[in-house]
């Protein structure tokens, strides 16, 4: 809770005029709370409420954080004070319960604003009163420029969008315009008197509104007057002096900033021009290496039909060898037919031959038997018998 983010104000956190926004709707909240019942709903930090505890018989400040309940009770304890941690859209209390409700920069928060204003309504007494304040979207839209949407804002109003809704549920409702106007103050040195005041035109365009502070009531209620708040801060001419110093000073230390983010900057411009130059060159080779690839992806397709060819001729040649080959195999087979037909006609005649041999043996022995016979031999003495050779 120590660190303003743009979601609740902090005390001692925020610039002057930002402060002084918030504390001067409280300033003039705070005669209407003068001995009443008051429920601050979206009570934040609780500055607002322990302000108007100052006047009030009572007050209940209420949040939906449990960060801002705690912070406001270790900073503001007051005895008319109560804080407490609950949903403002199912607000725990009975109906009429409370004289004032003020729902200060509340309403653009939530997305069921709707169910806000009937809560309220449902609290609050008869006679009672709800002031609710809300920026005006088309002036917030352009006060924060370039940082854009303030991302805690569930929904932010027009003037007659603010008034729409708001009467649908209150039937007297009476919008103020907030503004910061700038000033002459003629104060006494010596405290004493009373204060007068002069505005040169009371009259006030609702578009170029800075904020709208609703007054809604069940009941007709009298028109409160116009209300100008001085905060006590002394001189603003002499603020808007310490503040165009800061600025100056700022813009000083910006201006340094923008010098050495320029020196940068040329040295990326330079280091971009340096890379550029290597990135054309690159692409330049790149680009003959391309110019290569394809003179080679050319080749590549040059010798791809090349080999075709040839693998076509190679494929005729091997299927003319392969049918010269089957021929030469039927024609090998049939010798081998033929040798097994001679092998065998070479066994029967070794049989045949074995077979002779065999007789010619039993033809000899018998003719040296006869031979060897002494009626051969007196046979051949007596010139008679056949002459056998030897």
């Amino acid at each position: 809770m120590a660190e303003f983010t743009g979601e609740r104000v902090i005390p001692g956190e925020v610039n002057r005029d930002l402060w002084n926004e918030h504390v001067a709707r409280y300033a003039f909240a705070a005669p209407m709370c003068a001995g009443k019942k008051v429920l601050d709903l979206g009570t934040g930090t609780g500055y607002g409420a322990a302000k108007l505890a100052e006047f009030a018989e009572a007050v209940t400040a209420l949040d939906f954080s449990t960060s801002a309940v705690t912070f406001a009770k270790s900073e503001f304890s007051k005895q008319r004070l109560e804080l407490v941690r609950a949903d403002a859209t199912q607000i725990p209390f009975r109906d009429h319960t409370f004289d004032v409700i003020v729902a200060f920069e509340l309403i653009e928060h939530l997305s069921d604003w709707a169910s806000m204003l009937r809560e309220a309504y449902r609290v609050l007494k008869p006679e009672g009163r709800l002031l609710v304040s809300t920026p005006n979207k088309l002036y917030y839209a352009e006060s924060r420029g370039v940082s854009g949407a303030n991302p805690y804002h569930e929904h932010e109003f027009e003037f007659l969008e603010f008034r729409d809704e708001l009467a649908k549920v209150f039937p007297s409702v009476s919008i103020f315009a907030q503004n910061h106007s700038a000033g002459f103050l003629f104060q006494p040195l010596e405290p004493g008197g009373g204060s007068r005041i002069e505005i040169e035109d009371a009259s006030s365009a609702p578009e170029s509104s800075n904020f709208f502070v609703a007054i809604c009531a069940i009941l007709a209620q009298p028109q409160e007057p116009t209300f100008v708040y001085l905060p006590t801060a002394a001189n603003l001419l002499r603020e808007r002096e310490l503040h165009i110093r800061k600025l100056e000073g700022e813009i000083q230390t910006k201006s340094t900033w923008l010098e050495k983010l320029a020196s940068e900057h040329q040295k990326i411009v330079e280091l971009f021009r340096s890379q550029t130059v290597e990135l054309e060159e690159r692409n330049r080779w790149a680009a003959e290496l391309d110019e290569k690839l394809k003179q080679a992806g050319a080749r590549i397709v040059t010798l791809q039909d090349e080999l075709a060819g040839i693998t076509s001729r190679y494929e005729a040649v091997l299927a003319q060898i392969n049918t010269t080959l089957e021929q030469k195999c039927q024609e090998l087979a049939q010798c081998v037919d033929f040798l097994h037909e001679t092998e065998k006609t070479v066994e029967e005649r070794t049989v045949w031959a074995r077979k002779l041999d065999s007789q010619l043996s039993a033809v000899e022995r018998q003719l040296n038997f006869v031979r060897a016979s002494r009626w051969f031999r007196l046979g051949r003495k007596l010139g008679l018998g056949p002459v056998l050779e030897a």
